[in-house]
């Protein structure tokens, strides 16, 4: 076992009082800091305090101290034992320092795996939370964090992929599209804090085919409350098919239905959905991250919210 140890300080033109207050609201429903939709989201299981469980991803921790506006120690709860911790500090009246220490003690796999992977992508991370910290706090933001080829890399190889769901109930316009299905399937992926609840602006999932849309049902008036289906199709004489794109529920799901006509329909379908499923996957996880990608920071949402 290696102890290894990283340290990242930056320090913000405002106060420590201010900046604390930030710090607070980590994890929360309205969190301004941690850079989600691009980096999973960091959840706890009850407002921030010792003794809350939670993590982002696959990392799991509990907060094993809390002091409000200074300083916050999540200790990680799988392996040998660990921490990573914010900590807040005053310079003078107008300026102040922040201070992220992980320090963790890994196995000589988990080693190998912290300095080829693990550390650019923890280190882009937490340059992002000060990013989201200086905005927020400043109210702009000169010089944010470049991702490396590397991280950029990495994150195209490690984001989330769809799941093979039932069409859902939700999905009307899609399971009413036609008298009889020969065939339907969905996947489906989670919202993530900050990416859009609009159907129309996952249209683009079928990026390349320019499909006419057959029907809308859009319900919700807030961002937040959003959600509804688009349903896009065309009709052949060997086949007819609809994509359905529904957003409910904090996921969005990329379902397909369709009806073959006669034996040409068959034959053509038959060999079509060999390559269906790793199509739909890749349209869906594509779009997924490049949404994610384009929405704005976690700082910038919750200015607009003011």
């Amino acid at each position: 076992m290696r102890t290894v140890r990283d340290v990242h300080v930056r320090t913000v033109a405002a106060p420590a009082e201010a900046v604390g207050a930030l710090l607070d609201r980590i994890g929360s429903d309205r969190d301004p800091l941690f850079p989600t939709p691009v980096w999973p989201a960091l959840r706890l299981d009850r407002p921030l305090g010792v003794g809350a469980d939670g993590g982002h991803g696959r990392i799991r921790y509990r907060v094993g101290a809390y002091e409000p506006g200074r300083r916050i120690r999540f200790d990680f709860t799988e392996g040998a034992g660990g921490r990573h911790e914010f900590t807040v500090r005053p310079l003078g009246a107008e300026h102040c320092r922040v201070e992220h220490v992980l320090e963790n003690q890994l196995p000589f796999a988990r080693l190998l795996l912290w300095f080829a992977a693990i550390r650019p992508v923890h280190a882009t991370m937490v340059e992002e939370v000060f990013d989201n910290i200086e905005r927020a706090a400043t109210g702009r933001l000169a010089a944010p964090v470049r991702r490396s080829p590397r991280v950029r890399l990495l994150h195209r190889l490690l984001w989330a992929r769809p799941r093979a769901v039932a069409l859902p109930a939700a999905a009307r316009l899609a399971h009413r599209a036609f008298p009889r299905t020969d065939f339907q399937d969905a996947w489906q992926m989670e919202l993530l804090p900050g990416m859009p609840h609009e159907p129309a602006a996952w249209r683009g999932v079928l990026r390349g085919a320019s499909f006419p849309e057959v029907g809308r049902a859009v319900w919700g008036d807030l961002p937040e409350a959003a959600g509804g289906e688009i349903l896009l199709g065309e009709d052949a004489r060997h086949l007819d098919f609809r994509a359905s794109i529904l957003v409910a529920d904090g996921r969005v799901t990329l379902g397909t239905v369709v009806r073959v006509h006669n034996t040409a329909g068959r034959l053509y379908f038959a060999v079509v959905r060999r390559f269906h499923p790793f199509m739909a996957r890749t349209m869906l996880r594509r779009t997924h991250r490049r949404l994610a990608l384009a929405a704005p920071s976690a700082a910038e949402r919750d200015a607009a919210l003011g």
